[in-house]
């Protein structure tokens, strides 16, 4: 007992570590080859920080924990939008842009009754899992090219002064491209161990307790890998990157949504137990939808996501994670 939640602890704290590191060379990367910050939030930042929900789920998937790789998943897009995101609000109103109401949000909906649609007789196959990856490539690549058409937009408007400028940026930014690349390789290295240890140490002390892998991936291990997403979105609107912030969100949600599920379907199909549809998808559904209407800016307020707009996510959060220690206690 003592070794599992010694490896639990320790998982954790190298997977925040690496997932900093891997996150930190990956947006170097993205920068120096001109990425818009929304595009380097949803695809370079909500990709690092998604990583570690896909290694723990394809590890949950291979050792035959199916229902870990699912709940934490689920458990991670929950508490993306209603804890972190609702932390990094109290800490500074976050600003949305326009774009984010009209266009990521509607795909994340979008992404999500895709999910409820191949779920519905409770059960993801294998040609399910796929439908989902497919579609996640699909919409990457869409968000992808419209960045890099807004980006040419954005470069058409410059002034000289402003390319040379920028120019002269990259420059500078060629001698520690080489540094950015070694951490985002280490720390990649380092999910792919951190994870394995995170699973182990789970599933043993679950089974110990007597817990069930839903509840224990919608909780513990979906709360510990979610620690990327809140480090890096608070790093960035304090910055005052507030696409970045919320671009990684945004986007690792739909990381977690249809490539971490997809991922963990084509390594082992599974049966899905009722409540995760009525319960867990439906709490995912009603905090996207909360983020939706407080990022609208109704009654010409600015758009933004405001301290007490925040304590309400957080609220929602410590609910719904009530409610499933209730379950376990009942």
């Amino acid at each position: 007992m003592l070794l599992s939640f010694a490896l639990l602890i320790v998982g954790l704290v190298l997977l925040v570590w690496s997932a900093d590191r891997f996150v930190d060379g990956a947006v170097d990367i993205a920068s120096h080859y001109g990425m818009s910050p929304l595009l380097i939030g949803m695809v370079i930042v909500g990709f690092g920080t998604s990583a570690p929900e896909m290694l723990v789920s394809a590890m949950a998937a291979f050792k035959g924990n199916a229902s870990i790789a699912l709940g934490n998943a689920y458990g991670s897009n929950i508490a993306n939008i209603a804890l972190i995101l609702g932390i990094t609000a109290l800490i500074k109103p976050i600003e949305v842009r326009p774009q984010v109401v009209r266009r990521e949000i509607p795909i994340l909906l979008i992404g999500m009754l895709l999910s409820v649609a191949l779920l519905y007789n409770n059960a993801l196959e294998r040609i399910d899992a796929i439908l989902l990856l497919v579609a996640f490539f699909g919409i990457m690549g869409w968000t992808f090219l419209e960045g890099k058409k807004e980006q040419k937009i954005i470069s058409a408007n410059m002034s000289a002064e402003e390319k040379a400028t920028e120019s002269a940026n990259k420059e500078t930014k060629n001698n520690s491209l080489k540094k950015s690349f070694f951490w985002l390789i280490l720390g990649f290295v380092v999910l792919l161990v951190s994870s394995r240890m995170l699973v182990i140490g789970a599933v043993e002390i679950a089974t110990s307790f007597g817990v069930s892998d839903l509840v224990i991936g919608l909780t513990v291990i979906a709360l510990g890998t979610s620690l990327p997403e809140l480090a890096s979105s608070i790093a960035a609107v304090r910055k005052n990157q507030h696409d970045i912030a919320l671009g990684n969100i945004l986007g690792s949600n739909l990381f977690n949504l249809l490539a971490v599920v997809g991922i963990a379907g084509v390594i082992s199909p599974m049966e899905v137990d009722p409540i995760v549809l009525y319960r867990d998808m439906g709490v995912m559904f009603f905090v996207t939808i909360l983020l939706f209407i407080q990022s609208f800016g109704f009654f010409g307020r600015a758009k933004r996501i405001t301290r007490a707009e925040g304590i309400l996510l957080i609220a929602v959060y410590l609910a719904y994670t009530a409610y499933l220690f209730y379950t376990i206690l009942n």
